[in-house]
């Protein structure tokens, strides 16, 4: 599994994410290929090494001809949705502003639809975000962690006047993770760095074991002369083994049925499956007095049992079934976009102890792009299958 630490001791912003991404190797023209997929009015992104302190790091700049920004979190989601962006960097991207909006909600008292973001809705801020969710999927991040945050002190000015160190919104999107003040009176975390850490990172404290493959620091806009004004960014292989143990409690449902219309089974499946029920499977069985028929079952978590047995009752012709409790196995699972000749594809991609088992394309997805580009079918499965193998050999 790819994992990306942040070491925050200097803070974060949504414009260090980025430079510390292509200080690490992301290429700058691949995140701005790909930014330039979603409507905004005129920008211009570059990058430039800059030394902060006795570092040497990249500082990303985005300049914008707009003067008023007011935008909503359903307009910015519009924006993302219509791209056609990688489904996880889309994902992300858009999950980030939602965080950030409901943040924003709380602490002026009004619903996520009424906040119109003052500096995190300008076209810098969502190049920042969007640009970083592009730029992890390039490196194939799949895991993020965070290092305690240095938040600063003393106040900022924002669109809603002064206000302290380190400002309402960022400070609620903190709740939870380790922080820390120090004696730089200024904001060191912005709300759009903290959006991006609250929203990604599955644990925030030391660095996970990882063999790190890149380093990348990213610059802040200004030089700080206590320290470095630096992010730094470790990206690497998880070296935490994973082991797929016994340890997942499902209940299992059975049926056996003689006397329905098999038409029925598969409107009775697609029900179940939406109810919850992790799998739905029938296989042919000889039942007495040598009539042919069915089992069903059905595994599901055992707080949805009686719901499903109820439905099992309500949309089959059985009369009786049985369940019992199983443990099930399962290998780490994740989905992984590849780009193909006709479009995005999710790969579900399986590992056990950081080590890739098996890959398939998410059939679903390949179904759609078939039936938009009128092409067969297996041609799309092959094209995502290779699409996955010289994706894995450049990241993975």
């Amino acid at each position: 599994m790819r994992i990306a630490y942040f070491d925050g001791f200097s803070g974060i912003s949504g414009d260090m994410v980025l430079g510390a991404l292509v200080d690490a190797g992301c290429a700058l023209a691949q995140i701005e290929s790909e930014l330039r997929k979603i409507v905004l009015p005129g920008w211009e992104i570059s990058a430039e090494k800059v030394k902060r302190g006795a570092l040497v790091a990249t500082h990303v700049k985005v300049t914008a001809a707009e003067t008023h920004h007011h935008r909503g979190y359903s307009m910015i989601a519009d924006k993302i949705a219509a791209a056609n962006l990688a489904p996880r960097a889309a994902d992300r991207a858009t999950r980030i502003f939602k965080r950030l909006g409901e943040s924003e909600a709380k602490v002026h008292g009004v619903a996520l639809e009424a906040v119109h973001f003052h500096e995190v809705g300008a076209v810098d801020s969502i190049v920042d975000i969007v640009g970083a969710a592009i730029g992890f999927e390039i490196m194939g991040i799949d895991r993020f962690a965070c290092s305690a945050l240095n938040v600063g002190g003393g106040t900022v000015k924002t669109a809603h006047g002064i206000l302290p160190v380190p400002a309402p919104a960022t400070a609620d999107l903190l709740t939870g993770k380790p922080t820390y003040a120090s004696t730089i009176m200024r904001e060191l975390v912005t709300p759009t760095g903290a959006a991006i850490v609250s929203t990604l990172c599955d644990d925030f404290g030391k660095q996970p074991r990882m063999s790190v493959s890149q380093i990348g620091y990213g610059a802040g806009t200004a030089e700080i002369k206590e320290q470095p004004n630096v992010l730094r960014i470790s990206i690497g292989e998880s070296a935490e083994k994973e082991i797929a143990a016994w340890d997942e409690q499902i209940t299992v449902i059975e049926a056996n049925l003689d006397d329905m219309n098999p038409q029925i089974y598969g409107y009775f499946a697609e029900k179940a499956l939406a109810a919850g029920a992790l799998d739905v499977f029938a296989a042919p069985v000889q039942m007495k007095k040598n009539r042919p028929g069915m089992l069903v079952t059905l595994l599901c978590v055992s707080s949805d049992a009686d719901k499903l047995a109820d439905l099992l009752f309500s949309e089959t012709t059985t009369i009786g079934l049985r369940s019992y409790e199983a443990k099930r196995r399962v290998l780490a699972r994740e989905a992984v976009t590849v780009k193909t000749p006709h479009g995005d594809v999710r790969m579900k991609v399986a590992r056990l102890n950081g080590h890739i088992l098996n890959a398939a394309p998410e059939f679903e997805d390949c179904r759609r792009v078939a039936e938009e580009h009128r092409v067969p079918l297996k041609q799309i499965l092959s094209e995502a299958a290779l699409a996955w193998e010289n994706q894995r050999g450049g990241t993975h």
